[in-house]
């Protein structure tokens, strides 16, 4: 799909939050002027729903696309949008086991895995991690990270955070904290960039999100 590059957002259970870091990365990276399109994998079609709130005078920035079927059917499905995006963003089942994960890892660039401090979610990135290492030893161009997301300020967030270095995939150079504009930015099918001022630690947050994923391909 020439110079397209694939992100994928995975996760093994659900309140990861990789539809909103799935959103604010595409709408980041169409501020930055990229070309963005978003791929909804998820059955229960949250990218699209997001998108589908959006006032007709202010659509999403980028476009969401339902993809469904085998790798191949989806490979078939990206070539048109590869022809007008410089990205395409995968928001997928929150499963390891549908086979739309699998599809979207033998396809993406690169793999993001939100991860919420808690002990539960590191124990549900774990088998990710193991799908996505298993892949990457068959697949060498392909790069994956650890995304921390929905992070709160408190003692055991930060021991959790800190357990995030004993895992083989290493963690991305931003996280994403616990804040409303997130939530209120899915309400009115926008990003953080949409809601002014009060919104910027959050867009500070998020352009830090796009500064290193880009960086991620300027190193491959």
């Amino acid at each position: 799909m020439g110079g397209t590059r694939i992100v994928a957002l995975l996760s093994q259970k659900g309140g990861s939050g990789k539809t909103t870091v799935a959103m604010q990365l595409a709408a980041g990276l169409a501020l930055a002027g990229y070309r963005v399109v978003v791929a909804d994998l998820d059955p229960q079609e949250s990218a699209s729903r997001w998108a589908d709130a959006a006032a007709p005078e202010a659509p999403f920035p980028a476009p969401v696309m339902r993809l469904r079927g085998s790798a191949e059917d989806m490979r078939q499905a990206l070539r048109a949008a590869a022809n007008r995006a410089d990205f395409v963003v995968f928001d997928c089942p929150p499963s390891i086991d549908h086979p739309h994960t699998g599809s979207a890892l033998a396809l993406c660039d690169l793999a993001l895995v939100p991860v919420v401090p808690s002990p539960t979610d590191l124990w549900a990135t774990r088998g990710m991690e193991k799908l996505i290492l298993n892949q990457m030893a068959t697949r060498a161009p392909l790069r994956a990270a650890l995304l921390p997301n929905r992070v709160m300020r408190t003692a055991l967030a930060a021991d959790v955070l800190e357990v995030l270095g004993d895992f083989s995939l290493p963690v991305l150079d931003a996280a994403l904290t616990q804040r409303s504009a997130y939530a209120q930015s899915a309400v009115q099918g926008a990003s953080v960039y949409e809601l002014g001022r009060s919104a910027q630690p959050a867009q500070a947050e998020v352009d830090r999100l796009v500064a290193a994923v880009l960086n991620q391909f300027e190193e491959s």
